[in-house]
């Protein structure tokens, strides 16, 4: 199953990935091997690394581990394929331009038969095959209709689009996801597959975990402040540190701003 990580910070932070490491928190390794990606935002944009091969072949994650790179929102990605091949194309996360920013996307989960469920209206078009990028486009035809510039709409408008598409998710498949629209990360907490002793189980919860601090360091992720007072919110797959994580509720989606939490919905 995928792993995701994300970051929520006041200020800029560093983070040094080591993509085939982190995923061993995971336990599953041997079955992320389908390609990884890490964005940090600058601005309006944001810098996107991604490859549809092992990390532990790439010389470019050995690369971005050397840099300095900040940021005050980071999202990583590591795949397991389920649906699309291993292509570039394929490969979260995933980026469109909406409003003057570019929003940015990453999901864990499987959701058979998206294209039905959620036919798109044109504005977005998938690039490749994946049934996460689909829901991505999805999302972002919902927002775009209730206003075109979404950076105008106030965070809890946003949130309930968000969460109103996180439920209809959950009635698909699983949904795990991270969403940074410039402005806000949105993260929505369902199930996913864990090692049983060697076996993939069904999914379950708790699909996201999240932790307020600004620092981590632990096999594959180092994660440094560059204020150490500043505050820092965290998201993983499966918590990276033996203390200060806590579960979010299967169904949970929480948003989260400048490092601070400013919206959550619990499912009812």
């Amino acid at each position: 199953m995928c792993e995701l990580f994300g970051i929520s910070s006041a200020t800029p932070t560093r983070v040094h990935y080591s993509l085939e490491e982190f995923s061993k928190h995971g336990g599953l390794t041997h079955m992320n091997k389908s390609g990884w990606g890490i964005s940090y935002y600058q601005d309006r944009d944001a810098l996107l690394f991604k490859e549809a091969a092992p990390a532990s072949d790439s010389r470019l994650v050995q690369f971005i581990a050397d840099q300095e790179l900040s940021s005050r929102c980071v999202i990583a990605h590591v795949r397991r394929a389920s649906i699309g091949k291993d292509k570039l194309e394929n490969t979260h996360p995933f980026h469109r331009e909406v409003g003057g920013y570019v929003h940015v996307f990453a999901h864990n989960g499987s959701l058979p038969d998206l294209e039905a469920a959620m036919p798109l209206d044109g504005r977005f078009t998938p690039v490749g095959e994946t049934d996460s990028e689909h829901a991505f486009c999805a999302l972002l035809d919902r927002l775009v209709r209730e206003r075109p510039d979404t950076s105008q709409l106030p965070v809890q408008a946003r949130m309930s689009v968000v969460a109103e598409f996180a439920r209809e998710l959950r009635g698909i498949g699983t949904a795990n996801f991270l969403y940074f629209d410039g402005d806000t990360l949105f993260a929505h907490a369902h199930k996913r597959s864990y090692d049983d002793g060697g076996v993939l189980s069904e999914p379950r919860a708790p699909g996201l975990s999240i932790a307020n601090r600004s620092e981590i360091l632990t096999s594959g992720l180092r994660v440094t402040a560059t204020d150490r007072d500043t505050r820092s919110v965290m998201l993983a797959s499966v918590p990276l540190t033996p203390e200060g994580w806590s579960p979010l509720e299967e169904g949970a989606v929480v948003a989260l701003r400048a490092g601070c939490l400013v919206d959550q919905i619990n499912p009812s």
